[in-house]
């Protein structure tokens, strides 16, 4: 995979040597060569345009400083290898998308193992197709939202992989449009101005084993279909606007063992239906569930709720989604046959929650002895809170 391992083409780029800038050793490169860049500070007046096959290698983390006005590296050849540079100071702009690494309309390009700081994007890819971005460092200016880019961003691309990345400090922590079968594995997405994950139009990808911490409003999925997110990590994402994961006119779906933990909101459902949502949870968050009027058709089964100030919430009357076979520890029930299920329903939906839904500064009662003797009055005689959503089946223990 590396050209110097199979006897190709070795070039050597030194602040002292013959070859003293990676522009000089790409346009002598043939194709299939190694670039081994040697430690040190390289700057370069304009972006570097690395437009035949080769391997950049960075040997002792040399730095790639790009000066504040420019994309450092734009990548325009298919099959280009980039591992162990550090890439640093692009500066924000509202024209051009300035990016640590661009890649652009390429093939089976590999990033991998660079450190990528204080840039507008980290590292941008537009109808790129079988790469892969893999154990890279992307880490923004903490700025604001308008001056900040994403940590990866992906646009109109397929068949990509995303994984064992960091990214922190950027507006988004990972960004699709337009992307089709892709997977995402493994990332640590943490501290960002506004989504850990924010994709759009991006049908049949999975997210799987991610880690999605403290940004501005958490992950919103939107507009796609076929998405499958397994046994990622929704945590301590608060605010007004904040959800753990936001769906939005999301389709034939799975949330599958999931930990939704520290939200205002753990999961946020809505125009989205035929969803399955299996095995998660939820633990010390707001609202657990929030599902709207014209979310239908979605599964609830094998979830945990565990000290949550609200279960489900919602602004319905009516529920045309299922409910079955979820461990709640707010459930008063009994079970007499010890079959490990409730010998009566539970209702989730809390009288308080449609209150709050109607008038959210009631909020402030929630821990008041009124608050308490309304759900008891409405335990024993429910007559307000939705008769369809119901668990007929509520496990005993999680």
């Amino acid at each position: 995979m590396i050209g110097w391992l199979i006897g190709l083409g070795v070039i050597h780029v030194a602040p002292a040597g013959p070859v003293r800038t990676l522009s000089a050793a790409i346009a002598s490169a043939r194709p299939g060569d190694t670039i081994v860049v040697t430690a040190g500070t390289y700057r370069e007046a304009k972006t570097i345009i690395v437009d035949r096959r080769v391997v950049i290698l960075g040997q002792g983390r040399p730095v790639i400083d790009a000066g504040g006005d420019h994309t450092a590296l734009l990548v325009t050849a298919d099959s280009v290898e980039i591992a162990g540079l550090v890439i640093e100071n692009v500066g924000p702009s509202s024209t051009d998308d300035r990016a640590g690494i661009r890649l652009e309309d390429v093939t089976g390009c590999l990033i991998r193992d660079n450190d990528i700081r204080n840039t507008f994007f980290g590292i941008h890819g537009s109808k790129a197709v079988k790469c892969r971005i893999e154990a890279n460092r992307v880490a923004g200016p903490g700025l604001t939202e308008q001056q900040s880019g994403n940590a990866i961003h992906l646009w109109s691309s397929d068949r990509m992989t995303i994984t064992g990345n960091t990214a922190r400090g950027h507006r988004d922590g990972i960004y699709l449009e337009f992307v089709t079968n892709s997977v995402l594995t493994g990332n640590e997405v943490r501290g960002n101005q506004r989504y850990g994950l924010h994709f759009m139009f991006s049908d049949s990808c999975t997210y799987r084993r991610n880690r999605f911490l403290e940004n501005g409003a958490g992950v919103a999925v939107m507009y796609s279909k076929r998405v499958t997110m397994d046994s990622n990590q929704f945590v301590t994402n608060r605010g007004q606007a904040a959800y753990g994961l936001l769906l939005k006119d999301l389709t034939d779906g799975s949330i599958t063992h999931n930990e939704f933990r520290s939200n205002t909101t753990g999961l946020y459902l809505e125009g989205s239906s035929r969803m399955l949502v299996s095995g998660n949870h939820f633990d010390d968050n707001g609202w657990a569930i929030r599902v709207l009027a014209n979310a239908v058709d979605n599964r609830f089964t094998d979830n945990r709720f565990v000290g949550n100030a609200f279960d489900v919430a919602t602004n319905s009357r009516s529920s045309p989604n299922t409910f079955r076979g979820n461990f709640w520890d707010q459930y008063r029930g009994f079970d007499l046959d010890h079959d490990g299920v409730g010998d009566v329903p539970h209702r989730p939906v809390r009288l308080f929650s449609l209150v709050v839904e109607q008038n959210e500064p009631a909020l402030i009662l929630l821990r008041s002895l009124f608050v308490g003797l309304l759900d008891q009055a409405e335990r024993f005689l429910p007559i307000l809170t939705p008769e369809a959503l119901m668990d007929p089946a509520p496990r005993m223990a999680p």
